[in-house]
Formats: structure tokens, C-alpha cells, sequence
């Protein structure tokens, strides 16, 4: 029997939706649309619109299954958009269009889901570690904030387990990071973990070094917004600002003995997934050696951190391959 999905990334800026054809076991996408969220008052009406477009009602098909990955918490199959006035309710969406079964998830934990679909092209790998039977992973990635969610292996598949790891303290290892956490404390009162791992935390960063001239002398403060992370990455990998190449240096350190801490905390022999939008643009400089050195550097138990496999997801889709394989699911179920 062949049966067709809906699967989306829905963001406060953008909505990517796709709709694929089930056949014996293969997905086939049929239709594909991006859409600009901010031009629509809710959700209802892109959904109306992608799916007169890929032409279902005109050719008597209806969808069996939509799982939608939403920036936002989902509670009880609800979810509020952070930046969006949208309300978006599961099985208001199964009922007005008529799809049987209808999943909102968190859109981290889509991307802890699509691990499962990645290729190895899709993957940079930091450390081989050793195999193992299927155990726990973890994935974490800066962006916006920081994500963690864990995947918990049950029943011969992963399950997502959705967290708010990105706001536990800030822990810091060296003498320097102690300074930049008073330095934040006096700004922040607490200092969670995103404060520093996200595209506002290198910003941050950036912040404490320069807030001190005698740190880079004759070297003039660089103006920055909330989240500069683009601008220094620049300054980092293309005019070699001596500023931003040490915020780099303490990011990745950061990253390094956070995502450790993770994989220490949860046994992740099976994987430790670095995923979100930053890890990508700053590939080469997780590969020279400080954030793994970070990560293993656990005292008694740095040997069994080198064993624990770790990864950098570079395919930007992990999330839409997450909400693919739930909606999937939903169809088996």
C-alpha cells in the first residue's frame, strides 16, 4: 500500500515543508516548498497552500501521517513559536485537513532523530572511539542557543529524549575561563552553559577579551551586536584578528569539556553528535586538537572519554530527516 507524509522545519523566519510518497519502504519526495513565515497569521494557511500546490486534493490523495519539527516547546501536542504568533495543536491540524495522524515535535529533537538517517559523507568524525553494542548518544549543538537532547536505545531504536542541557551552569577548567565567568556574572547573575555556547555566547566571549586593553595592546575594540558570531568568525579565519582567533580558541575549549561532561554523564559509547548551526562554519578549528583535548581531559576517566565515538553533523537537513523518519514511524505505529 503506498501512503504519502507530510514532514516540516517550521522556524519564526522560515517554513520547509515536504511531502513524500511511501513505497515499500522508500520515501520518494513529491513536493518540496519554502515559505516565509513571517508573511502568513498562522500555520493553517501554508499548509492550505503547500498542499493545493502539490496538487493533492486535485488528484483525490490525501496524507497519512505529518510530523512537524517547531522552534518552541511542545506541550501536550501544543506549541507556542517563540517568535511567531502562531498556535499551532496537533489534532486541530489532523482534523482540519484531514491527515490521520498528526506529530508536533521540538526541533532539536528532530535533529536528535535524524542521526539515524545521516551517511557518513554527512559527518566529520574527531575521534574514531571504539565500537560497541547500541548504547547511549547525546547530541548538542550551538546556534541560536544550545541544544542537548539524548538518545536512549530501546526496543531495536533510538529514542529521543528532549532536554534543557543548554542551561545548566557554566563550569569553567582554567584560570582564564574563571575570569570570564566573573566577568559574566557581574553582567548575566547566573551563567548558564549557552551564555558561552551559542552564537551570542562567542559574542560574549569576544567581549571579556577585548574588555581589558591591556590583554591585546594597540588593537581597537570592535563595536558588536547581541549575536556577532558571523562577524567573528570572519575576523577569526579570514583576517586573523587576534582578538577573535583567542575567542575561538576558548569556544572550541569550552565546547570540547562541555559536550565531555555530557557523554560522561550519560555513558554515550554509541556516539556524541555535534550538531546546530556553528560547528559546520567552524569545522577546522574543532579539528586542530583543543576541543577533543577538552573533551578527554577528565581526570581518572580520560581513557574511557577516548573511547566514545565524536562527530560533527555537517548536512544542514538532519532536522527535516528527523521529522521524515517520525512521520514515517506514526505510519507504522
Amino acid at each position: 500500500m503506498n501512503n504519502y507524509l507530510i514532514y516540516g522545519d517550521i522556524g519564526g523566519t522560515k517554513t520547509l515543508l515536504r511531502i513524500a510518497l511511501v513505497k515499500e519502504g522508500d520515501t520518494e519526495v513529491c513536493h518540496e516548498q519554502r515559505y516565509d513565515s513571517q508573511a502568513y497569521d498562522d500555520f493553517d494557511d501554508i499548509l492550505a497552500d503547500f498542499l493545493h500546490k502539490a496538487g493533492m486534493e486535485k488528484q483525490n490523495r490525501y496524507p497519512t501521517s505529518a510530523c512537524f519539527a517547531i522552534a518552541g516547546p511542545i506541550v501536550a501536542q501544543q506549541a507556542q513559536l517563540t517568535n511567531l504568533p502562531w498556535l499551532m495543536e496537533a489534532s486541530a491540524l489532523s482534523a482540519d485537513f484531514s491527515i490521520p495522524k498528526v506529530k508536533l515535535i521540538n526541533d532539536f529533537e528532530a535533529i536528535a532523530l535524524g542521526v539515524e538517517k545521516l551517511a557518513p559523507a554527512d559527518l566529520v568524525t574527531l575521534q574514531n572511539g571504539a565500537e560497541t553494542e547500541p548504547s547511549m548518544r547525546v547530541v548538542l549543538g550551538a546556534g541560536t542557543g544550545m541544544g542537548v537532547a539524548w538518545l536512549h536505545w530501546q526496543n531495536k531504536r533510538y529514542i529521543p529524549l528532549p532536554t534543557e542541557g543548554g542551561h545548566i551552569d557554566f563550569a569553567p577548567t582554567s584560570p582564564l575561563q574563571m575570569e570570564l565567568l566573573d566577568f559574566l556574572t557581574k553582567k548575566f547573575g547566573r551563567v548558564s552553559i549557552e551564555r558561552l555556547l551559542s552564537g551570542p555566547g562567542l559574542t560574549n566571549i569576544f567581549g571579556f577579551l577585548q574588555s581589558d586593553p591591556t590583554r591585546f595592546p594597540g588593537i581597537a575594540p570592535v563595536e558588536l551586536d547581541e549575536d556577532s558570531a558571523a562577524t567573528i568568525t570572519t575576523l577569526a579565519f579570514e583576517q586573523r584578528h587576534p582578538v577573535a582567533l583567542q575567542a575561538m580558541d576558548l569556544f572550541v575549549e569550552i565546547y570540547g569539556a562541555f559536550a565531555g561532561n555530557l557523554a560522561l554523564v550519560g555513558l554515550c559509547r554509541s556516539g556524541v553528535y555535534i550538531a546546530g548551526g556553528i560547528a559546520p562554519r567552524i569545522i577546522d578549528s574543532l579539528r586542530q586538537g583543543g576541543f577533543m583535548r577538552a573533551f578527554q581531559n577528565k581526570g581518572r576517566f580520560s581513557g574511557l572519554m577516548s573511547e566514545i565515538p565524536v562527530h560533527v553533523i555537517m548536512n544542514p537537513q538532519v532536522g527535516m530527516l528527523g521529522a521524515e523518519l517520525e512521520a514515517q514511524r506514526l505510519i507504522a505505529d
